[in-house]
């Protein structure tokens, strides 16, 4: 194990160009649980997977209905108090290795906001955030307090419509069914496309289209690519990966930053 972390910070410090791409993974060591895991959202209520499948279909039918049951709705959100939760070590080591000029952007699948909220600033969030509303028409993004939604609700105004267009706004993150908004999946691709290294961390990928990006990166001559994951994946099997450093995100991330600033300091 020291001797895979000590490869990863060498060959991170020795990059030009180092993404990292993320997934639920790095997010349940905050709590925050995942959907399909023994735990997961799914497993437990497979009836809320039957609905999420179904949201993307009623917003795009009745948005005003689909918004007024959402307000009203006495069951939790998916994924709990989003608001309450905080960036573990792993959020905070990919800030950190951002800020000592190593990592040049984050990916994540993640929709919970702990990357900016670690201090993350290049940050592209593929799957969105329930941080964030988005417009479906123009794709312009909205803080939280954007909108008074429980004045939209009294008053018979909703959907929220776009300041800029007056197209219909939902929430950032991505819906099943709902594809990957163009302005995303393009940069993303671009840095897939432009990366020398490629940290890979938390994600099973198997989630599609976010899976195909460290098959972007591969096509290319010279590329590492570097997973940080709790079990194998589809990645290790078919070699994408160089190779695998197994284990906890929230404990192999820091020991990788310390060593990168060891290795900078000689």
């Amino acid at each position: 194990m020291e001797r895979l972390v000590a490869r990863a910070a060498k060959d991170l410090v020795d990059s030009k160009y180092a993404i990292a791409l993320t997934g639920a993974g790095i997010s349940t060591e905050s709590g925050i649980p995942d959907f399909r895991g023994p735990s997961g959202v799914w497993t437990k209520d497979p009836e809320a997977e039957r609905r999420a499948y179904q949201s993307y279909d009623r917003l795009l039918e009745d948005p005003k209905g689909w918004w007024e049951e959402v307000l009203t709705s006495p069951r939790p959100g998916l994924l709990g108090d989003l608001e309450s939760r905080l960036p573990n070590p792993g959020h905070c080591a990919l800030a950190e290795l951002e800020e000592l000029g190593i990592l040049k952007c984050v990916i994540a699948q993640n929709v919970d906001g702990l990357h900016e909220k670690a201090g993350t600033k290049r940050l592209l969030e593929y799957h969105g955030s329930f941080n964030k509303f988005r417009c479906v028409s123009c794709g312009s993004r909205f803080s939280q307090d954007a909108f008074d939604l429980e004045k939209l609700l009294r008053e018979g105004q909703l959907p929220p419509r776009c300041p800029k267009c007056q197209g219909m706004v939902k929430s950032d993150a991505v819906f099943f069914g709902e594809p990957i908004p163009k302005d995303v999946a393009y940069q993303s691709q671009e840095e897939a496309s432009k990366c020398d290294l490629m940290l890979i961390c938390g994600t099973s990928a198997v989630v599609y289209p976010f899976a195909y990006l460290p098959r972007i990166a591969r096509e290319r001559i010279g590329v590492t690519i570097i997973e940080v994951n709790a079990e194998p994946t589809p990645l290790t099997r078919e070699e994408i990966s160089d190779y695998l450093i197994q284990g906890k995100t929230g404990e192999l991330l820091p020991r990788i930053v310390e060593e990168v600033k060891r290795i900078k300091s000689i």
